[in-house]
């Protein structure tokens, strides 16, 4: 099974993806595009412009495309392109949505960790709190007319845990 973990930033994602992770034996755990495009010595902007956004989508199109079975992915690129369209909704996005929409046919489950009401998280003004909750919105309107299961989980960590166990366990 391939389980892609999405959402903005700030909200949880890898801790959860670690969290599957120790839970479900055989699993490797595929890391953020953006630490993986780091670690191959890529330099981003110092706060990541549109460039630096496509880069790491086109990075997650790659992990999907090459990856094998029992798989987390702590992203993919609908959330990554969230990020595009948050930054420059002038920007046509059309090809990139439908290469997205054809790459994640691959993902068998995506998880949605929305920022929650209250914010479990803190989010400080250098964390652009107005990019996280646009990109919020953007992925909550888009993730649910995809042709994919997904589940939109919430609480604590092991509350989110046991709802992704739950679903996949039917």
């Amino acid at each position: 099974m391939k389980i892609a973990v999405i959402g903005a930033h700030k909200v949880g994602k890898t801790t959860l993806a670690e969290e599957l992770l120790e839970y479900l034996p055989g699993y490797t755990l595929n890391i953020e595009p953006y630490h993986a495009l780091e670690e191959s010595g890529y330099v981003f902007s110092e706060i990541p412009d549109v460039h630096d956004f496509i880069k790491q989508f086109e990075c997650s199109v790659k992990q999907i495309s090459k990856s094998g079975e029992n798989i987390i992915f702590d992203r993919c690129p609908i959330d990554i392109l969230a990020y595009v369209h948050a930054i420059d909704e002038a920007r046509n996005i059309e090809q990139l949505f439908e290469t997205a929409q054809t790459v994640i046919t691959a993902i068998d489950l995506l998880v949605f960790v929305p920022i929650e009401e209250p914010d479990l998280i803190s989010c400080q003004k250098s964390d652009l709190p107005k990019l996280r909750y646009r990109v919020n919105d953007i992925l909550n309107d888009w993730i649910w007319d995809l042709d994919i299961k997904t589940i939109e989980v919430n609480g604590t960590l092991l509350n989110r845990r046991d709802q992704i166990i739950n679903k996949i366990a039917f």
